[in-house]
């Protein structure tokens, strides 16, 4: 039987070793350059998908709604509100816009009720019954070009109001549902202002409101 010389024993014991750290060393470079692109390279947060906007309480927005009551958008005071508006009736962009506005809305659960959707249109065109269907709870009021060009930037999309009536975010008039949703959601978990019911709410009936049948 051949022995094994001391020295050659070293030898294979050393190589061992060399590969073993090679091996480890290969399995530690991704983990390590993703520590040192992170820390070295850190990237601008930005947490808000909407556009920030400066902080400025809404315009005092006035019109009335199909059903004949008043609007006024000082009285949803209490109670986050996502606004949207355009100047003519509701197709193709609009109905995006509704979409995105109903959808980010439902994905609150039961935070929802502290948020209000609101669309605003210069036509004197009544919504038809097809889209008072798709969007139960909506509230829906006629305003003048003039009220609506004064809210912030383009002329159609969705702004986002808090509940003391500060205009808080904008968004284009077809967003990214996810991103409209999360924002809603960090706001709504960060602020608890919006739970208790205002009395302006009490009074306020929205448009799309399931109807209540007396009994005959």
């Amino acid at each position: 039987m051949n022995e094994v010389r001391p020295r050659d024993a070293t030898a294979a014991v050393g190589r061992d070793r060399r590969t073993i750290l090679l091996v480890g060393a290969a399995c530690l470079a991704p983990v390590i350059a993703a520590y040192a692109v992170y820390y070295l390279f850190p990237r601008t947060a930005q947490v808000n998908y909407g556009t920030l906007l400066e902080t400025a309480p809404a315009p005092a927005i006035e019109g009335m709604q199909d059903n004949g009551t008043p609007f006024r958008l000082a009285d949803l005071r209490g109670r986050w509100v996502l606004l949207a508006a355009g100047a003519a009736g509701c197709e193709g962009a609009c109905e995006r816009t509704l979409y995105a506005m109903r959808q980010a809305h439902t994905m609150q659960g039961r935070e929802r009720d502290r948020v209000v959707r609101v669309w605003l249109h210069a036509s004197g065109a009544p919504p038809g019954q097809e889209l008072r269907q798709q969007h139960p709870g909506l509230v829906v009021a006629l305003a003048p070009r003039t009220t609506l060009a004064l809210l912030p930037g383009a002329r159609s999309g969705i702004w986002l109001i808090d509940p003391l009536g500060n205009l808080v975010l904008s968004y284009p008039a077809d967003p990214d549902i996810k991103g409209l949703a999360k924002d809603l959601a960090r706001l709504l978990q960060t602020s608890r202002i919006g739970e208790g019911e205002s009395p302006a709410m009490v009074k306020f009936q929205p448009l799309f409101a399931p109807r209540r049948t007396t009994p005959s």
